[in-house]
């Protein structure tokens, strides 16, 4: 009986320190799981705005830049509208805004041109927008990356 006993107890002993060690086996699995970290949020490239009675905005995002124009396929025509600096996000991020400073000078001799000094664009949920105002009308552009 007693040699019974004791390989009961050896048994029982043995079932737990397995079953210790392999929670253990878990805590240093998920020590050595590594954090993703999101790159900055990237704005450059081209995104276009709907059509509308065949002509739509586009706008190119490069090198601290923003540049946008009136496009009309049907003419094939583009008249720029707006060119001044692009304030790019640091860090990812779902929503940004920034005050782009216009190149006054290359946006005089544009008979479509904004005459704004500034214009302030926002990103949100992977539209830029924007307040365009032509011929007397102002209206939001929504733009999403081509």
């Amino acid at each position: 009986m007693k040699k019974f006993l004791s390989i009961l107890l050896c048994c029982t002993f043995a079932l737990t320190i397995s079953a210790c060690g392999g929670s253990g086996n878990d805590t240093t699995e998920k020590k050595d799981e590594k954090v993703e970290e999101k790159q900055p949020t990237d704005l450059t490239g081209t995104w276009v705005s709907e059509a509308s009675d065949g002509t739509y905005q586009e706008a190119v995002i490069k090198d601290g830049k923003i540049e946008i124009n009136w496009v009309n396929d049907e003419e094939k025509t583009k008249s720029l509208y707006w060119i001044g600096s692009c304030d790019a996000p640091t860090s990812y991020v779902e929503e940004y805004s920034w005050t782009s400073k216009g190149d006054i000078e290359k946006m005089k001799s544009s008979l479509l041109a904004s005459s704004d000094k500034t214009k302030d664009f926002k990103y949100s949920n992977d539209v830029l927008s924007y307040e365009a105002s032509a011929f007397g009308t102002t209206k939001t552009v929504e733009m999403k990356r081509k």
